[in-house]
């Protein structure tokens, strides 16, 4: 690890925070947002924004004028280049958000990703959007329009958020979002009760790990992937999950079963195909091995009435860490849906 990105994880939330140099290099840049603390500590967020070069002031693209929030993933965290380099050429402000106990917000000592309610992650978000300059979460919207780009547990999060502050997002584009779970409506309900339980007896007790390591291998350069990342922040076989944590997810997959309204049009990119086995088979380089989309495809008309599914041939279960040419459809799928519906 470098002596940057280990500063990154001891920076003291008790003194005052600025923006920084980030561990991705020229142009990135990160702030930490102090968020109080726990049970386990200090609890901070952290924002990183992408400053491009300069470009033209007549160039307009798709996304001219707006602010986009990128959350990401469940065993995740923000280290996709391009896809900030690809927003800042659509004319957006882009900023990633690594959430409280995630990636470059980890403290030692903090249970990774833990949280017991997703409405947690409010205090996030309403952290990051005071640093970028966008009003409160309770007031109207003003100023720059909000896009909210998430990813899997990110999308879910993303769209409760949005649906409990309609309005404030101009537009949510959603990335494989996992709005259901792996075992379907009927497999959640099972779960519920013994998750229930557990999380009334020992919360944090470590569940069995079902990650058995195929999506690490669709992603990561060192096993056929294409893609440097830090694994003690996105670890080959996922962080430790927990009955508390589990009922925070299979409430939220509850809440988007009985209808949402996230108050802004929605774009779901999803892979055409699922391929969930428990050997490795090579189609998992080329479809999703984490969610059945299917599933995620019904459940994304469900959080608002405008929604538009564009499945990617090719694409995994994250579409932007796919090899080409699924990643370039999906941003040309973008591009072509904000023209018709992205915020003026």
């Amino acid at each position: 690890m470098g002596e940057t990105e280990a500063s990154v994880r001891h920076a003291d939330p008790a003194q005052p925070q600025t923006w920084r140099p980030d561990i991705l290099g020229d142009r990135f840049e990160q702030l930490t947002l102090p968020l109080g603390d726990d049970d386990e500590g200090d609890v901070v967020a952290t924002l990183v924004r992408y400053r491009p070069g300069w470009r033209p002031r007549f160039t307009r693209g798709a996304a001219s004028g707006t602010d986009v929030l990128y959350v990401h993933g469940w065993s995740d965290y923000f280290f996709n280049r391009e896809l900030a380099e690809y927003w800042a050429g659509l004319g957006a402000r882009f900023y990633a958000l690594d959430l409280r106990k995630y990636g470059r917000s980890l403290r030692p000592g903090q249970t990774p990703g833990f949280v017991a309610d997703l409405a947690t992650y409010d205090a996030d978000i309403a952290a990051a959007l005071a640093a970028m300059g966008q009003p409160d979460a309770s007031g109207p919207p003003s100023g720059r329009p909000l896009i909210l780009l998430g990813h899997s547990t990110g999308g879910l999060t993303l769209s409760l958020w949005a649906a409990r502050h309609r309005g404030r997002a101009a537009a949510l584009v959603l990335n494989s979002p996992w709005l259901e779970f792996q075992l379907s409506k009927v497999g959640r309900q099972a779960l519920a009760p013994m998750m229930e339980l557990g999380a009334r007896v020992h919360p944090l007790a470590p569940l069995p790990n079902v990650d058995l390591g195929f999506y690490t291998r669709a992603v990561c350069r060192e096993q056929g992937g294409e893609w440097d990342y830090d694994h003690a922040w996105r670890p080959d076989r996922g962080f430790a999950t927990s009955p508390a944590w589990l009922m925070a997810i299979l409430a939220g997959h509850a809440t988007i079963e009985s209808r949402v309204d996230v108050g802004a049009p929605v774009l779901t990119l999803l892979s055409a195909r699922s391929t969930i086995l428990a050997r490795w088979d090579d189609a998992m380089r080329s479809s999703d091995s984490v969610l059945v989309v299917d599933e995620i495809a019904e459940r994304s008309l469900r959080i608002g009435p405008s929604v538009t599914v564009a499945r990617i041939d090719g694409a995994l279960h994250d579409v932007f860490l796919s090899h080409e040419p699924a990643r370039s459809q999906a941003y040309a799928d973008i591009t072509r849906w904000l023209r018709g519906y992205g915020p003026r």
